[in-house]
């Protein structure tokens, strides 16, 4: 499928995507030279919060075009859980740097002289433009998720908002070595943003885990799916509701309760028009409804 034949919806997410590749691949290159030049452990904490922008923006742009692929003979229903596949292993590669990141700022803590920052205006320059490369980026993932309802650019988005507290730690720990020499405020900013590395990469693995696992979806979810089917016209009531999450979709399963004296397709009628309204409600799940007679056992 050319891109010219791709819908408006689907050409402004991938836009998103590829933007959120660029993006973040610039602001790897551009801290590892900061990196060499400073040799500061807060901008080595933010380096690898952008290779994991990298490798989520890739995994995002993947998503969206693996997403639309329809579903197969091998995978009836669909092929989104490619996406927790990838989220988990996310998660390791967190956590592993974050690890790393926080036992080297220990070791600067406990060393009896800690090393000094070098070419700390350099660093600053190479974080302010970090800054405002990702500002950019958020305003037009935040026009294209109003624009398209994309819960993977939305969530990219959120994950890039993030992101700009460990960059502004690095700017604090590079201006106040430049300006005070305390060495140390730098392994002291690069020890937290590799705490909330490390929570971050727990709650994405965790998430990750429960969707391979078949977790039933939010409970607010479940809830608001009954309520619209407990009030459509024609259901008598309804059972049986079961979802279960795979990557960004949810999957439903809804038994409904239908006169048994009415036609095939006044049954078929209120069945498809009660899908059609909890989609309209919640665009991220995949419906199927399975209809009852009311009151047989």
């Amino acid at each position: 499928m050319s891109n010219d034949s791709l819908p408006p919806g689907i050409r402004l997410t991938l836009s998103a995507g590829i933007a959120s590749v660029l993006v973040a691949g610039i602001l790897v290159a551009l801290k590892l030279w900061a990196l060499a030049e400073t040799g500061a452990l807060s901008i080595a904490a933010s380096l690898a919060d952008s290779a994991l922008d990298l490798m989520m923006s890739l995994g995002a742009a993947a998503a969206i075009v693996y997403a639309a692929r329809p579903a197969d003979e091998d995978h009836a229903f669909g092929h989104t859980s490619a996406e927790d596949l990838a989220a988990l292993a996310q998660s390791a590669f967190i956590l592993a740097s974050s690890c790393v990141i926080g036992w080297s700022a220990i070791r600067r803590l406990m060393a009896e002289t800690p090393p000094q920052l070098a070419s700390e205006g350099r660093g600053l320059v190479i974080m302010v433009v970090s800054i405002l490369l990702t500002l950019g980026l958020v305003w037009w993932q935040g026009r294209v998720a109003r624009r398209t309802g994309s819960k993977v650019v939305a969530a990219d988005r959120l994950h890039y908002l993030g992101d700009l507290l460990p960059s502004l730690g690095a700017i604090a720990a590079l201006w106040i070595s430049s300006r005070y020499r305390i060495g140390s405020i730098d392994a002291v900013v690069a020890l937290a943003a590799a705490a909330v590395m490390m929570i971050g990469a727990l709650r994405i693995g965790k998430n990750a885990w429960d969707a391979l696992m078949d977790r039933a979806a939010d409970p607010a979810i479940i809830e608001g799916i009954g309520r619209i089917a407990e009030a459509w016209p024609g259901v008598r009531g309804y059972h049986d509701l079961k979802t279960r999450t795979a990557g960004s979709r949810v999957f439903v399963n809804l038994h409904i309760e239908l006169d048994g004296d009415q036609s095939l397709r006044q049954a078929h009628d209120i069945g498809a028009a009660l899908r059609r309204a909890i989609l309209a409600a919640y665009p991220q799940t995949d419906v199927i409804i399975h209809k009852d007679v009311h009151g047989s056992s």
